[in-house]
């Protein structure tokens, strides 16, 4: 067999050559193609379901929110295991399905158990899904570096911009916000005056809520001209909210001022993030999508920032907490190094015992082309090109160059018999 494969190779060069040059530009495109990353992902399939209850404690949060969900995710198909966690205020379920379900496929089916779930909660519970991301999504930290701003400012410039910017990038899952306040108008009420007043708490949660609205009209038909008629309410200061009437005593009305005061504040925060012992910090983190491309994600990112940049205000700049595609750019480049030294290093071996250049060039040559053949397979297979693979692949070469260098060495060792 494999001597009618060698005669048919050698009576049809063009068509060996030919199809050498398709196995060689395929390889190369599916190499450009393959997702690039640090660390293989090795995060199980999985789907998290977050759901928030603040101000209950972990036992409510369990058998209010927790139990209910669990239950009805079970059943789902291709799931293997459902696990959860409960906290103060918040609920953490975790549906792991099966490695060769789609990720797409398997948020669909929770999304619709979340929809027959949903009226086993308490009321204004909505269980939302987790980013598209895995385990190793994190692909880029940053920071906003803004001297003469306070944390509250820096946070409302995270939250309202630079946020959605960023989100936009192709790739981008999630950008999740850390450090800071974020803003907030504070009411805090008197007790004494508001058992003086006979007013409870709901009382004034409902002024609030019923003061802070924009009420749609009807369009008026004025000298053959329509008028838009709507009422504009909602809330813009501290002082608003603070005027508002909550009860009347005869003629007078009670406002909340009367029976508290009115601030900005922060909202109550489970830690902080300290930069290198420099104080507080505020920043972003940037999730990566199933499947995508880290590198690719990081310049995006990167060239994002640049036109962000433009946008903000005098003195703020972006300062880089961790990349992971100087990582990826360090493995890669020693992968090439290594495969250029094996190259040159055979060929010497070659032509040192052999002094033949021909033989030299058949080894040289089947490096390349086997490591092109094996991303073929790694883009196919749906792989990624990161530490391990490539690690691999410098590994296998020695493999590759031993059997061509026995291959040679054996062809020449007989043609030079031959001519003897």
């Amino acid at each position: 067999m494999i001597n009618k494969l060698i005669s048919w190779s050698i009576h049809n060069r063009f068509i060996v050559i030919l199809a050498t040059l398709g196995l060689i530009g395929y390889g190369f495109y599916s190499m450009t193609q393959t997702p690039v990353d640090a660390i293989p992902d090795l995060s199980e399939n999985e789907v998290i379901v977050f759901s928030q209850w603040m101000g209950r404690s972990p036992q409510l949060v369990e058998d209010q929110i927790t139990f209910p969900l669990v239950s009805n995710l079970q059943g789902i198909p291709k799931v293997k295991d459902i696990r959860a966690t409960s906290m103060f205020g918040m609920s953490f379920v975790f549906v792991v399905f099966q490695d060769n379900v789609d990720p797409y496929w398997a948020r669909t089916r929770v999304l619709e158990r979340l929809n027959y779930a949903q009226k086993f909660l308490p009321e204004n519970v909505v269980p939302s899904l987790g980013p598209d991301a895995t385990g190793v999504g994190q692909v880029y930290w940053y920071t906003l570096h803004a001297p003469g701003y306070d944390l509250g400012e820096r946070r409302a410039l995270q939250d309202w911009y630079v946020k959605f910017a960023l989100q936009n990038v192709p790739g981008v899952s999630e950008v999740a916000s850390f450090g800071g306040f974020q803003k907030q108008y504070q009411v805090t009420l008197d007790p004494h005056k508001l058992d003086y007043y006979h007013i409870t708490l709901m009382d004034v949660m409902k002024a609030v809520k019923e003061n802070n609205n924009d009420v749609g009209g009807r369009v008026f038909d004025l000298n053959s001209s329509n008028y838009i008629v709507r009422g504009m309410g909602y809330l813009k200061n501290p002082a608003e909210i603070a005027d508002l009437p909550v009860a009347t005593e005869g003629a007078t009305p009670i406002r909340i001022k009367d029976i508290g005061d009115v601030q900005m504040g922060g909202d109550q925060r489970l830690g902080i993030i300290d930069e290198n012992g420099d104080g507080e910090a505020v920043g972003g983190v940037i999730l990566m999508r199933y499947g995508a491309n880290a590198d690719e994600v990081i310049k995006g990112v990167k060239a994002k920032m640049t036109e962000i940049q433009k946008g903000l205000p005098p003195g703020v700049t972006f300062k880089t907490a961790y990349d992971r595609s100087t990582l990826i750019e360090a493995s890669v480049k020693s992968i090439e190094h290594t495969i250029i030294e094996e190259i040159i290093l055979v060929c010497a071996v070659i032509l040192i015992f052999l002094l033949h250049f021909r033989s030299a060039l058949v080894v040289m040559l089947s490096i390349p082309i086997a490591i092109l053949t094996a991303f073929i397979l790694i883009r196919l297979l749906g792989f990624s090109s990161n530490i391990m693979s490539l690690s691999g692949i410098a590994i296998a070469i020695g493999v590759i160059v031993d059997n061509a260098i026995v291959m040679v060495e054996n062809a020449y060792r007989h043609l030079t018999e031959a001519d003897n």
